[in-house]
C-alpha cells in the first residue's frame, strides 16, 4: 500500500518531457508515487496515466479505495438573479427540476442539435451554479448569457478536486469524521470538513461504483491529501492514474469527449458533430422545456431516426476490439469501435461502436468486428462476433445503497 508523503518532502519536478505543463496542487505528492513517471496532459495540468500497474489501480477501484486528481477539470461559478434562466437555456434538461444540493448529468448543443459537450451541473442554491466539464466553456457560456443578470467566472484554477471511489470510500470517510456522510444520497452535496479544511463533497464520479468527489481550496489541498492517505490505510487506499479510471468508465457505460465522440465546437468536418440521440442519450433531451439552444432542430431530429448511434456492444472470446470496424456478414462495413476492454470484473468482451442505421438499431444480426492481434511481431488478422447489448456493463447495489454497507 502507498505510504503519504509528509509536507516536508522536497517538491518534484514535472519531467522534462512534459515541460511548459503546469503542476497541479497535488502535484507533488503524485510525482512521489508515481513509478512509472507517466504522465500526461489534462487541461495544461501534469497528470499520471499509471503510476504502479493498471492492474492494481483498476482492482482497487472493485474491491478497495482510490484516489484521482480532477483538479485539472473545468469549472465555471454562474450566479446571479437570471443564473437558473441562463443554465436551463444552455442545457437539455430541465435546471428548473434539480433542487439546490443536488448534481445533475447534463449535455449541451449548438443550433443545429449537435452536441458540444457533457459534464455536470451542481446547483447550491436558488442563483448559484457550478459547471464542471472536460472542454473550456467560457465563451460559449458567455454567449448565452448575453442579456442576462448573471456572473459567469472560470474557476477552474480555484478549486482542487479528488475524486474518492471504491467501496470502502465512506468507511474511509467516516474514519476522517465526516458525520453524516452515509446519508449522503447519489447526486447529492454536502459541506464537511478534513484536517481544517472546508470540503464541498458531493457523491458523484465516473467509475459507477461507490464514491464521491472532494472539492476544496488549492491552499488546503496538500492537508486534505495527507489526512486520507493516513486513514486509507486500514481502507486499502490507493492513487490511481487515467488509464485505470479508463477502465471503470467503460464498465459503467460513461462517454468520453475525443474518444467517444467529437464537440460541435471542434469537429473540421460537418458530418463528424453528433446528436444526442445518435449518442443514446435521448432521455437528457426536454423538449417541453422552455427555449434552449438546439431545440428546434432537436425537435426536427425527434421526429425521425438517428442516422448512425453510439452502441454497447459485447464481443465473442477475449481480445479487446480497439479501433475495430465492424461489418455486417463480415463483407459490408457498418461501423467502427471507439472504446473496447476486456472487463476483468464482468468477464465480458465489451464495447462501444458507432453503428450506420439501421444496424444497432432494427438490424442487430450477423455483426462482426475486425481485430488485429500482435504474437511475437506477427499480426494475426481475426473476425469476431458481437452483438448489441444495454449499457452498463457494471452495475453495483453499492453506487446506489444510502447508507452504504460496511467494507
Amino acid at each position: 500500500m502507498n505510504a503519504p508523503a509528509t509536507s516536508a518532502a522536497r517538491p518534484v519536478p514535472v519531467p522534462q518531457v512534459l515541460s511548459g505543463l503546469e503542476p497541479g496542487p497535488f502535484h507533488d505528492r503524485l510525482a512521489a508515487l508515481n513509478h512509472q513517471q507517466a504522465w500526461m496532459n489534462w487541461m495544461g495540468y501534469a497528470s499520471p496515466s499509471v503510476l504502479d500497474t493498471v492492474e492494481f489501480e483498476y482492482f482497487a477501484i472493485r474491491n478497495q479505495s482510490t484516489l484521482f486528481d480532477i483538479s485539472p477539470m473545468c469549472k465555471y461559478a454562474i450566479a446571479g438573479p437570471d443564473a437558473e434562466a441562463v443554465v436551463n437555456r444552455l442545457v437539455t434538461r430541465d435546471i428548473r427540476k434539480l433542487k439546490p444540493g443536488r448534481v445533475a448529468y447534463c449535455i449541451w448543443c449548438d443550433e443545429d442539435g449537435q452536441v458540444v459537450d457533457d459534464g455536470t451541473v451542481f446547483r447550491y442554491g436558488p442563483n448559484e451554479f457550478r459547471l464542471c466539464c472536460q472542454e473550456p466553456q467560457l465563451s460559449w457560456l458567455e454567449d448565452i448569457a448575453w442579456g442576462y443578470e448573471v456572473t459567469i467566472r472560470d474557476v477552474s484554477r480555484e478549486i482542487a478536486g479528488l475524486a474518492l471511489q471504491g467501496p470502502t470510500s465512506c468507511a474511509l470517510l467516516r474514519d476522517l469524521g465526516l458525520d453524516g456522510i452515509e446519508s449522503l444520497k447519489p447526486f447529492g452535496i454536502g459541506s464537511f470538513d478534513i484536517a481544517g479544511v472546508a470540503l464541498s463533497v458531493s457523491r458523484t464520479g465516473f467509475t459507477g461504483d461507490l464514491g464521491y468527489e472532494l472539492w476544496m481550496a488549492p491552499e488546503g489541498a496538500l492537508a486534505v491529501w495527507d489526512a486520507l492517505m493516513a486513514a486509507g490505510r486500514l481502507r486499502g487506499l490507493r492513487v490511481i492514474g487515467y488509464e485505470a479510471l479508463d477502465m471503470a468508465r467503460i464498465e459503467a457505460g460513461f462517454l468520453l469527449p475525443k474518444i467517444d465522440f467529437l464537440s460541435a465546437q471542434t469537429v473540421l468536418r460537418a458530418d463528424r458533430a453528433v446528436t444526442p440521440y445518435e449518442l443514446g442519450l435521448d432521455w437528457l433531451v426536454a423538449l417541453d422545456k422552455p427555449h434552449f439552444n438546439g431545440r428546434r432542430a432537436l425537435l426536427e431530429l425527434s421526429r425521425k431516426p438517428p442516422r448512425r448511434k453510439l452502441v454497447a456492444i459485447e464481443i465473442e472470446r477475449d481480445k479487446p476490439a480497439h479501433n475495430a470496424l465492424v461489418y455486417h456478414r463480415k463483407s459490408r462495413e457498418v461501423g467502427m469501435v471507439t472504446s473496447a476492454l476486456w472487463s476483468p470484473t464482468c468477464k465480458r468482451n465489451i464495447a462501444y461502436a458507432w453503428l450506420d442505421a439501421p444496424y444497432g438499431q432494427t438490424a442487430n444480426d450477423h455483426l462482426w468486428v475486425e481485430i488485429y492481434l500482435q504474437k511475437e511481431i506477427r499480426w494475426q488478422r481475426r473476425m469476431a462476433r458481437c452483438h448489441p447489448v444495454e449499457k452498463p456493463f457494471f452495475t453495483h447495489p453499492r453506487r446506489t445503497a444510502t447508507p452504504p454497507a460496511e467494507y
